[in-house]
């Protein structure tokens, strides 16, 4: 028999709450703006800790949430476009529900899950709240109801995520009285990285905000329940928000405005109350922190990090890069493009020099989804930069090179100064090493063409109505990807 002070103790198992918001970039009272009310998500980053620097790989749904449950890029799980579009995994991965649910963990959805194969994530609990099929519905009060019977159903240890529609378009002012004194547009400005300014976005920015006011209520109601339930001092909470908001430049980008999110992480015992963390952070940490979090060991496909150094207020280093990719996520919007940034600067890049068709969605308002874009006759009435930043958008140029300490919202392209050459080639070389390093079919110049001309073959193609539908990418990206 071994001593009783030598024996391994019982391996920790906290449960984990993940919180997740749709199409809101920080916009959050806590990350500094000033129409944001948010006391709730405020309160949360004052118990917990904050990340100033977050970023997801690709700024659209099905992909961001594939890589955050997965903790692999999207090129890594197959997921590089919306599940709605019959874009999926290459099968059932690995993911945060099934490697928790292996370790005799309880396992809830509330909301969507947008990610296919949907087999591949072993839930107990489900609950829609008609958040799946229809934005429509903001029931924060249904959505707290939910998690209360899931919190008390058991005392086994357990995962869930909840998810909110809030603030995906349509932009609803109020829904269920909520939020209780909705902003107006006479209330406040356009988002900085939008550059234009008219009554009409004036008005879709307020309704965005009262989206995210109605969230941070439903958050506050959720975290009440969990209190409630006895079990808040035992539960990892973190919140993030699944990509940027769904402005021109922001949604479906590969701009700060798309990749940048909120993330705070309250992780009782570990967390240092009101941290903030500034170094360069990335969604797919997250499933490595909550296999840290909960002692199980760490997984080698993963290319991600735990931020336990980072949470609890120690000297942790951030990622040198953050890279992100996009293909609009859809054959109607698509436009291929990558981007890296690093402490400073952030390189984009357009293999293919036509027009994006996700920045031409949002600039005639090509569905509902888009109606707050900025149209021809905002950009008209706006500053030359700006014009011409618009203008690249819309017919990207090979490369686009930003410097973002003395440029935040990206519009001065540096990429044809001769001065700033080395910057551009520098971040270029950092980039294919990545692309190395995770073997990304992207990388291969015979890929990524016939990734391209599938998509313009889609543009005409009902394969929605295909029964039988699958991309032909996935089986190229996978044998690629198992070539020695």
């Amino acid at each position: 028999m071994f001593p009783f002070a030598l024996m391994s103790p019982e391996p920790v198992q906290p449960n984990i709450l993940l919180i997740v918001s749709e199409d809101n970039g920080p916009e959050l009272g806590c990350y500094g703006d000033p129409y944001a009310q948010t006391p709730h998500l405020d309160r949360l980053a004052r118990e917990g800790v904050l990340f100033e620097r977050a970023y997801v790989p690709y700024s659209v749904c099905s992909p961001s949430r594939a890589s955050f449950l997965t903790g692999l890029y999207p090129h890594q799980n197959g997921q590089i476009g919306l599940a709605t579009h019959k874009y999926s995994m290459y099968g059932e991965l690995p993911n945060l529900f099934s490697l928790l649910k292996e370790s005799g963990y309880r396992t809830g959805i509330i909301g969507k899950l947008h990610v296919n194969p949907e087999s591949a994530f072993p839930f107990d609990f489900r609950h829609h709240n008609n958040t799946d099929t229809s934005f429509r519905g903001r029931d924060v009060f249904a959505v707290s109801k939910a998690a209360r019977g899931f919190f008390d159903d058991s005392d086994k240890p357990f995962v869930m995520t909840v998810n909110y529609p809030d603030a995906h378009f349509p932009l609803i002012p109020q829904q269920h009285g909520l939020p209780k004194d909705p902003l107006t547009a006479s209330d406040v400005k356009p988002l900085p990285w939008v550059g234009a300014d008219s009554p009409r976005l004036r008005e879709a920015t307020a309704n965005y905000y009262n989206c995210l006011s109605r969230l941070d209520t439903g958050v506050g109601m959720l975290l009440r329940e969990l209190d409630r339930s006895g079990k808040a001092e035992e539960t990892v909470v973190i919140y993030i928000g699944d990509h940027g908001a769904q402005f021109s430049r922001g949604k479906t980008s590969v701009y700060e405005a798309g990749l940048k999110i909120p993330m705070i992480i309250r992780w009782p015992g570990e967390s240092v109350r009101g941290h903030r963390v500034s170094s360069l952070t990335t969604s797919v940490d997250i499933l490595p922190t909550v296999l840290d979090a909960c002692s199980i060991p760490p997984k080698p496909w993963l290319p991600g990090r735990t931020l336990r150094e980072a949470v609890a207020g120690r000297a942790a280093e951030g990622h040198e890069f953050i890279y992100g990719i996009t293909s609009g996520s859809a054959p109607s919007i698509y436009c291929q493009q990558f981007s890296i940034r690093d402490e400073r600067w952030r390189l984009v890049m357009t293999p293919y020099r036509r027009k994006n068709l996700s920045a031409e969605a949002f600039l005639k308002q090509h569905n509902a989804h888009f109606i707050a874009g900025t149209n021809a006759d905002e950009i008209a009435a706006s500053s030359d930069l700006v014009k011409a930043s618009y203008a690249d958008y819309l017919n990207p140029p090979e490369y686009e090179l930003f410097d973002l300490e003395s440029d935040p919202y990206e519009w001065n392209n540096l990429a044809g100064n001769p001065r700033y050459r080395g910057e551009l080639d520098r971040l270029r070389e950092a980039f294919v090493k990545w692309q190395v390093r995770t073997r990304d079919p992207h990388s291969d110049p015979k890929i990524l063409k016939l990734l391209d001309e599938e998509h313009i073959r889609m543009q005409s193609y009902d394969y929605r109505g295909d029964k039988s539908f699958r991309w032909e990418y996935l089986d190229l990206f996978e044998q690629w990807r198992k070539r020695p």
